[in-house]
């Protein structure tokens, strides 16, 4: 079992403990995943105590050994039936399915695992179809500092009460850097001095790619994936390019591309979908990459928080990249919180313009986001923005500039300029 929500000397109160509550009530079988040690084990447990019920753990060999026996016994019993790192006995989704057959009211069961679910074997998704996914992500910043972070939430809703102008912010560059690098996952968080957190980034990735990845697949080439992982992490925030990160792994295209799934599956990387491919002829429709924690990403990359403070070309380029990912990160996010968000990807055309983040409501109106690691707006920052509400028309709620300056202010029509911390900082 992983360990719990915890960052610094605090317990953090989690958004999707109320979000998982509130599904439980029209779905019969939530199953949340995402990285280990991010807090499922802690959350599964919480939403069972709130229900006067216990937690199966199969992560502890004993207990995966006896529920492997028959696993029908340990699936009949008061709801919600609470199972954690369910993937270690995939037979476990088949009495699930038979339970169900006989009775589907909501709420029935409440899984966790540290593995996405459509990597697990075809013969071990047997509840496709009737299982509701949510994914547990590492912390966000307005989880850390207790506050209710509602960003998305307000500009979904009335972009422009959500983007006030003369709002100043005192977040500093250094700040930002600090953020970045210590990332969200909460025992890296709690470690007291830089060289505690670094350790335990390494032990981290060592781990998830010996033992999860190991589950998952029997590896040719083992010993090539740390190296693809490293390649793989300089690449985020950009283009994915399969065909480099092998090369420069020493493996082929077709092998770096189910490394490149097995690490997906076990939540190192996440690939931000192409959006917008039917809006322009030229759009592209290639993915972008990022490491799902940005702290894991400046580790692999050594990029130390003194370095990325640098007033020098290669380190404001390697910070931009590293504080897109944060970004997207946070906000994506708390799009996994809203039932109106039904999409989010990035914009690109083979022209040249590009837009970090897309957010589509279920509507088909849309969000855009553009970040900048200046603290300063150029008029240039602003053209791509300007593109794609050409493209949509009033389809664009709003375009927003996110940078590391301290003001709030409107740039034209549903376009706006806001300090990065407007993110975590309630409305």
């Amino acid at each position: 079992m992983e360990t719990g929500n915890t960052a610094g000397s605090g317990i953090v109160v989690r958004r999707l403990l109320e979000v998982a509550s509130n599904r439980l009530e029209d779905e019969p079988v939530i199953a949340l995943q995402g990285p280990r040690t991010v807090g499922k084990s802690t959350l599964l447990s919480e939403l069972a105590r709130t229900h006067g019920v216990g937690v199966t753990d199969l992560d502890d060999p004993g207990m995966r050994e006896v529920v492997g026996t028959d696993p029908s016994a340990f699936v009949d019993g008061p709801s919600p039936v609470c199972i954690d790192e369910y993937q270690h006995v995939p037979a476990v989704l088949d009495a699930i399915k038979a339970e169900l057959n006989r009775d589907m009211r909501a709420g029935r069961f409440l899984l966790a695992g540290s593995t996405r679910y459509d990597a697990l074997p075809l013969a071990a998704q047997s509840l496709t179809g009737r299982l509701h996914l949510l994914t547990v992500w590492p912390l966000t910043q307005g989880e850390l500092a207790g506050t209710r972070e509602n960003l998305l939430e307000a500009l979904l809703e009335d972009p422009d009460s959500a983007a006030p102008r003369g709002a100043v912010s005192s977040s500093t560059r250094q700040e930002y850097v600090a953020r970045v690098t210590a990332g969200g996952m909460p025992i890296a968080l709690s470690r007291s001095t830089l060289t505690g957190r670094n350790r335990w980034f390494d032990d981290y990735v060592r781990l998830v790619i010996e033992r999860d990845v190991s589950e998952l697949s029997s590896l040719r080439r083992r010993e090539q994936l740390p190296p693809l992982f490293t390649r793989l992490a300089a690449q985020t925030a950009s283009v994915l390019n399969v065909t480099a990160a092998a090369s420069e792994a020493g493996l082929d295209r077709a092998t770096a591309t189910d490394y490149l799934k097995l690490l997906e599956a076990v939540f190192l990387v996440m690939r931000l979908p192409a959006w917008g491919s039917t809006l322009r002829t030229r759009a592209a429709k290639a993915p972008k990459i990022h490491v799902v924690d940005s702290g894991v990403a400046a580790r692999v990359l050594r990029l130390t928080p003194e370095k990325l403070t640098r007033r020098e070309p290669t380190a404001l380029s390697q910070f931009g990249h590293l504080l897109e990912t944060f970004v997207v990160g946070e906000l994506v996010r708390q799009a996994s919180w809203l039932d109106e968000v039904s999409i989010c990807g990035h914009w690109r055309t083979y022209d040249g313009d590009e837009v970090d983040l897309i957010v589509e409501r279920g509507d088909g109106r849309v969000l855009a986001f553009e970040v900048k690691a200046a603290g300063r707006v150029q008029r240039s920052d602003t053209r791509q923005l300007h593109k794609l509400r050409e493209a949509l028309g009033e389809r664009l709620l709003a375009g927003v500039v996110l940078y590391t300056g301290p003001n709030a202010y409107r740039l034209d029509e549903r376009l706006h300029a806001m300090p990065i911390d407007r993110i975590w900082t309630p409305v």
